[in-house]
């Protein structure tokens, strides 16, 4: 690879075609689909791109139709892909997932085992391009997608700090990809050690760290050096903690008609980041955060609702 041009953000993850019903009700009545594309850190990097920063993302996909599919969206959004494998060994995953329109959680089902982006591992690290990134983000959805995907993540992290950049970490638990829920504990506050910043939601804190509490699951992570964890509570907005020991609740941006609350909190990811590189102090940070979040809500679809940066306003 030749010298890499500069990137705000790197992020590595999976991507998975995605077939969304169009008639609401179960999946197994449904008869027409939309395609789409989908991956949590997948859409972190389009939301951080549409407002405008540079943005890389790391990844296998097959050589098929799913997987020019998603390198066709990756060149659509703006997201540097130049670091996306395409295996000829192993397939793209896909997804289908149900349509809502009230709020509640729609029905998902994956096809991902064995996916290309499980055989992600530390070969895929190109120190050059990487090193051209100032922050990385990393979640848990890349490092429960197998052994050698999770020592990408623990190799990335390690390599990102000892050279000064700075990290993020959202949780994003997917129990059913680990082996048992002990495991995925251990493993995720292990990367979680070397974040700055820690994004977990309320019910997954507990989860990870055996306290109900914000400001304990705060502390708890913390006490490892973390420079802030930010708290997603839900309706009640989010609640931070830093190092120095400011804290505090940022309210949450009301909406009327909440339709699909999947990708709210990668929403979330994407207002914060974002933020916070470009220089806003984390209260303001966290309010973009659940600014976006809160469109992401508003539609059906996992980035549909995130926002350019005219859309976004004076957040």
């Amino acid at each position: 690879m030749q010298q890499s041009a500069q990137l705000d953000v790197v992020t590595i993850g999976e991507a998975m075609a995605m077939f969304i019903a169009q008639q609401t009700g179960d999946l197994a009545a449904a008869e027409s689909f939309v395609k789409r594309i989908a991956g949590a850190e997948l859409n972190v990097a389009i939301g951080l791109a549409r407002l405008g920063l540079q943005v890389g993302w790391v990844s296998r996909v097959g050589d098929d139709s799913f997987g020019r599919f998603t390198l066709q969206q990756l060149a659509k959004e703006g997201v540097d892909h130049r670091c996306v494998t395409t295996d000829s060994h192993y397939r793209t995953g896909f997804q289908l997932k149900a349509r809502v329109e009230d709020g509640s959680d729609p029905e998902v089902e994956y096809f991902r085992k064995g996916s290309a982006a499980s055989h992600l591992s530390p070969d895929d690290f190109n120190a050059d391009y990487f090193g051209s990134a100032r922050h990385l983000h990393l979640s848990g959805v890349s490092a429960a997608l197998s052994e050698s995907s999770l020592a990408l993540s623990q190799y990335a992290a390690k390599e990102m700090r000892a050279r000064g950049k700075t990290i993020s970490f959202d949780p994003n638990l997917r129990p059913v990809l680990w082996r048992s829920e002990d495991e995925m504990r251990k493993q995720l506050n292990l990367l979680a050690e070397y974040a700055d910043w820690v994004l977990p939601g309320e019910k997954e804190g507990w989860i990870l760290t055996g306290y109900r509490q914000p400001e304990a699951i705060a502390d708890f992570y913390l006490d490892k050096g973390v420079r802030a964890v930010v708290i997603k509570t839900g309706c009640d907005g989010a609640w931070y903690k830093t190092a120095d020991g400011e804290k505090g609740l940022i309210e949450p941006i009301r909406v009327d008609n909440v339709v699909d609350t999947v990708g709210a909190g990668d929403g979330f990811a994407v207002g914060l980041i974002s933020g916070l590189l470009e220089g806003k102090s984390l209260p303001q940070a966290i309010l973009r955060g659940n600014r976006i979040g809160s469109l992401a809500i508003q539609v059906a679809g996992d980035s549909e609702g995130l926002p350019t940066r005219a859309a976004l306003g004076d957040y």
